[in-house]
């Protein structure tokens, strides 16, 4: 085996090869920071992903678009690789592997769907690191910022502008009861909401039926679960309901 000149060691703390580490080093850090910024508000509401992830998500997207700026130091500058250098391909592998990353937090149940704004906000972190690692310094605090407003106030302004709102409900008819479309169509615009087309869905068991369907508001009226359950309750030929909303 042969032995390892001291200049082959000394190649690795050159004084070019040291700098290239201090500015590789200010890119994840700041990267870090900026993607800390915009998981606080996911941390301050309480999700699983919070300030950790989106600061590791975009430190990380950050250090490895960062070191493809600088391949003539890869290996102590021992290989030339400076040809082989191709951050497109590197920013395609990033994406990707953050595709993977926020699918596993989107979680659905019935009709509800939660996790997408978490999703999509740690793409736009992972974004902000590939940013700070080209070199795009201004424009990774300006998405910085962007992101973290459109996810703080992003709701509110949701709230404010006119919307159709749904409800998920589940209703338990009686033994030996077969409801008709018409009735259920009416209980709807009892309660102040119409029945989605097409969100019928019929399940029996021992002559007990069982139909999950979906209200819509009607105008721009907010969507009540406690009203639409006081109405349900004064069903006689319903044996049970659930009422939740239908977030998809």
């Amino acid at each position: 085996m042969n032995p390892i000149s001291p200049e082959r060691l000394i190649s690795y703390w050159s004084t070019a090869q040291i700098e290239a580490s201090l500015v590789i080093l200010m890119n994840i850090v700041g990267a870090l920071f900026l993607g800390m910024i915009v998981g606080y508000e996911r941390s301050y509401h309480g999700r699983a992903a919070g300030m950790r992830t989106y600061g590791l998500v975009c430190m990380a997207s950050a250090a490895v678009t960062v070191i493809v700026g600088y391949p003539q130091f890869w290996f102590g500058g021992l290989l030339p690789l400076t040809a082989t250098a191709d951050p497109t391909r590197v920013i395609q592998g990033i994406v990707t592997g953050i595709g993977f990353l926020g699918a596993g937090v989107i979680m659905k149940e019935g009709l509800n769907i939660s996790g997408l704004t978490t999703a999509a906000s740690i793409w736009a972190s992972s974004a902000i690191g590939i940013l700070c690692g080209a070199g795009f310094y201004f424009a990774a605090i300006m998405l910085s910022l962007i992101a973290s407003a459109t996810m703080i106030w992003g709701g509110q302004i949701e709230a404010i502008l006119p919307s159709r709102h749904a409800a998920a409900v589940i209703l338990h008819f009686q033994p030996g009861y077969h409801p008709e479309q018409s009735k259920i169509e009416e209980l709807a615009r009892a309660c102040g909401y119409r029945l989605a087309v097409g969100s019928i869905t019929v399940i029996s068991e021992k002559s007990q039926e069982e139909w999950h369907l979906v209200f819509i508001a009607t105008g721009s009226q907010k969507i009540s679960i406690p009203d639409i359950a006081e109405s349900l309750e004064r069903c006689d030929f319903l044996s049970g309901y659930q009422v939740a909303f239908a977030r998809n």
